[in-house]
């Protein structure tokens, strides 16, 4: 069998935890920061978990990951 691709787009995206579970950054963090509030900068500043139903169509962009 060969092996398989992974999705180079998504492999940029998404990093892995300890505990199996996918890492990824928020949206709406380019531009337009005076039309948000500080705490709203404050909470996209963190990285959040993917959740279930995106976890597995990730998963099959990323077989090795």
């Amino acid at each position: 069998m060969p092996k398989m691709k992974s999705h180079k787009g998504s492999q940029k995206r998404f990093k892995k935890t300890g505990t199996g579970k996918l890492k990824r950054a928020h949206a709406y963090t380019s531009h337009m920061f005076a039309n948000k509030s500080q705490k709203q900068k404050r909470k996209l500043r963190k990285g959040t978990v993917v959740s279930a139903g995106d976890f597995k169509r990730i998963k099959t962009m990323l077989p090795y990951k």
